[in-house]
């Protein structure tokens, strides 16, 4: 039995158009070769193939290895909430009926804190709007929001688009006699929304603004976009914090007896916000200052393992029989490395979002810190030292599967600048040729995709025509290729998604996969 080195490369998908496609404008001469001789197609990676609720919809990190890691299709965060908004479900748990009747009863505020966008990758503005309108039909009399701008998931800079639209619900709310405001802000790389604890301060840069109404004050969320944008020149997911302020004082602090909901769905970057406000007296990881006593719930629960956030609205997916526990019963032993920026993804993720192994002796786990910088600044990442345990691991010949991840043609991509992600992606195809020349002298099998794209396509025409950088993800394909030097292994004709690379796995390991899974590529 072959081992088989997994390699995906974030964020970088397939496409023949070249505007803004810093995947085809790199020199890629390993991914040319792989291409050129190796059997290999293109995969779905968004929308219904990763469990979301349209084709229309962008994959993201999170479902993309669920998908890889699970071989199946399951309903993902946004058409999760969707359905438990849709059928009213959302409105019947105990966890919507105890943080709306502790505010309805003591005439507290009812406190929504997320990213406001329809990007349906962390959030959707639509849960926030209906949210805020069947509060007020329950008697919640004082609402508070707290926005993170996006710019990374949506147009960079289209945050005075979804303004728009929430100011439209408040004015319908206001008329019927309800108190609601925005009542805090900042872009979502600047504030909030950190992600593998890489940068608690950032994360303290919000739980200032948001629970205690510390920052530059501003009399209203447009003019506070409109005079940062000019101040800085940052699309929105870089605009600094702001507070929206009454003769002086902050309209949203955080007060005993409130409630808050975070309406994020998506778990990596709501983690920490939602440690800082469930943690107890041991949590060190920033001063909170006086800790007001509030309800706090998530929209998910977003690490099962750990129980975060204690309170949630929406049951998560139950993942189960993933392609870990099909080695894990098989005895193949298995190891997965990546930077801190992904490093979630190759583990909590790919296990079905399972924080605990499933086998403290058959997995090891690798996790190569971040820098904390812009990633623009530095393309190449950690990608060398990526490779390094790589290439170490195959040479142990004591795994049986590799997995990383190369998270470059995704973090560069998302910061807009096209020369730093054409550096980014020539940064993991080099490292790419290390892990095939190691995998030709141990005679491993080679797989190589990717999780969504982004890299791909970064430039884009607006409604008027003209073109502007493109920080989203894309909905274009990701490429599937397998290389082994001494077998040529052919590939299906056919429409595959990312939940078909777990079954082609099994089978080139000759292991029969569970009855719940997708089929395989192979021919």
């Amino acid at each position: 039995m072959k081992t088989i080195v997994l390699v995906v490369m974030d964020g970088v998908g397939e496409t023949s158009e070249e505007l803004g496609n810093m995947v085809k404008a790199a020199t890629t001469p390993t991914l040319d070769s792989l291409k050129e001789t190796c059997p290999w197609c293109t995969i779905k990676a968004h929308g219904t193939a990763v469990g979301l609720p349209s084709d229309d919809d962008m994959g993201n990190s999170e479902v993309g290895h669920n998908a890889l890691g699970c071989g199946q299709v399951y309903s993902q965060g946004a058409k999760l909430v969707n359905e438990s908004i849709e059928s009213g479900a959302v409105y019947e748990s105990d966890t919507w009926k105890k943080l709306i009747g502790a505010v309805s009863t003591n005439a507290g505020t009812l406190h929504f804190l997320g990213l406001l966008s329809d990007g349906n990758v962390h959030s959707n503005i639509r849960h926030l709007l209906a949210m805020m309108k069947k509060a007020a039909q329950e008697g919640v009399r004082k609402e508070r929001i707290h926005i993170l701008l996006d710019g990374r998931d949506v147009p960079a800079t289209s945050a005075l688009t979804y303004a728009e639209q929430l100011n439209e619900t408040i004015e319908e709310l206001t008329k019927e006699g309800i108190d609601v405001k925005i009542a805090s802000g900042g872009g979502r790389m600047q504030i909030t929304m950190d992600r593998y604890q890489a940068n608690w301060p950032m994360v303290k840069a919000g739980w200032d603004t948001h629970v205690h109404g510390r920052g530059r004050q501003f009399p209203d969320v447009v003019t506070a976009i409109e005079t940062l944008r000019a101040e800085t020149g940052a699309i929105d997911q870089d605009l600094p914090a702001f507070v929206i302020a009454e003769n002086g004082k902050p309209v949203g602090a955080m007060e005993d007896g409130d409630s808050v909901i975070l309406f994020n769905f998506r778990g990596d970057r709501a983690l920490e916000i939602s440690m800082a406000f469930d943690g107890d007296g041991s949590f060190d990881k920033f001063n909170r200052g006086i800790m007001p006593k509030v309800n706090f719930a998530g929209m998910l629960e977003y690490d099962g393992d750990l129980k975060i956030p204690g309170q949630y609205l929406v049951n998560p997916p139950q993942i189960r029989e993933t392609l870990t526990e099909l080695l894990i019963a098989n005895g193949i032993k298995e190891y997965a490395v990546s930077e801190t920026q992904k490093y979630g993804h190759v583990t909590y993720f790919w296990n079905g979002n399972r924080s605990e192994k499933f086998s403290e002796e058959l997995e090891d786990y690798c996790e190569i810190p971040s820098d904390v910088r812009s990633f623009d600044e530095c393309p190449w990442m950690k990608g060398t030292e990526i490779a390094d345990k790589v290439i170490e691991a195959i040479r142990t010949g004591e795994y049986g599967f590799i997995r990383c991840n190369f998270p470059n043609g995704d973090m560069v991509g998302h910061t807009g600048n096209l020369q730093a992600t054409e550096i980014a992606v020539e940064s993991v195809d080099l490292e790419l040729l290390r892990i095939k020349k190691a995998c030709e002298e141990a005679g491993c099998i080679l797989i190589v995709t990717a999780d969504h794209g982004n890299s791909d396509q970064m430039l884009e025409k607006n409604k008027k025509g003209l073109i502007e950088v493109r920080t989203a993800h894309s909905l274009n394909p990701v490429p599937f290729i397998i290389y082994d030097k001494d077998e040529r292994h052919e590939l299906k004709a056919g429409s595959f998604g990312l939940a078909n690379v777990a079954p082609t796995a099994a089978e080139l390991f000759g292991i029969k996969p569970y009855d719940s899974w997708e089929e395989s590529m192979l021919l």
